[in-house]
């Protein structure tokens, strides 16, 4: 005789098939997540010849990146240029005005990867456009991965030439009283990204 399930496990397969899907979907959509409150970005320029050291306190990412398959992953990150601070209070403000961040009209600092290749052990380069006060260059920066039971840091540093970005317009632009490079650092803390 012919074997038939009942009825009533048929009409509930397709609801079950539907929940294991919306199951096995809902990690990769909110797996990957910045802890911002465990996150640093800062940056570091000279000021006749004075290493002075700044921050910025908000920014966010989004990511989708598996360390085994680090070619198919995204990076984008947004830092909020008016959340910057340098030195005493005088100084901070300097920075929101229109030579330097000009954050009336340009509010957010954003790097968008286009390809993200290993580069050793926990180690990878990722390349992308920075785009700061409507300026934008490709740049590559190199990121090292450290796993700590389900947190992850990813920590690097890069230089920019503050220059190119218009960073410091006018008398400013003299390259003698503030550096043109700035070193830029980042502690990013992680959720969910899947050991290497």
């Amino acid at each position: 005789a012919e074997m038939r399930a009942p009825r009533g496990v048929v009409q509930r397969l397709p609801w079950v098939v539907l929940g294991l899907s919306a199951a096995m979907a809902m990690p990769l959509a909110h797996a990957q997540q910045l802890v911002a409150d465990k996150s640093t970005i800062t940056f570091v320029v000279k000021q006749m010849g004075v290493p002075v050291e700044g921050s910025f306190g908000t920014f966010d990412a989004k990511l989708v990146f598996d360390p085994k398959k680090p070619e198919a992953g995204s990076v984008q990150l947004r830092v909020d240029l008016a959340s910057a601070q340098i030195g005493d209070a005088e100084t901070t403000r300097e920075l929101r005005k229109p030579e330097w961040f000009d954050t009336a009209k340009h509010t957010a600092a954003t790097f968008a990867s286009k390809s993200i290749k290993p580069a050793g052990a926990g180690r990878f380069d990722v390349a992308g456009t920075l785009s700061l006060k409507g300026n934008s260059r490709d740049i590559t920066v190199p990121v090292v991965l450290a796993q700590a039971g389900a947190q992850t840091t990813a920590t690097g540093q890069f230089s920019l030439g503050r220059v190119d970005y218009k960073i410091g317009e006018g008398a400013w632009a003299d390259t003698s009283i503030v550096a043109n490079d700035v070193l830029v650092k980042f502690k990013l803390e992680l959720t969910g990204v899947s050991p290497p």
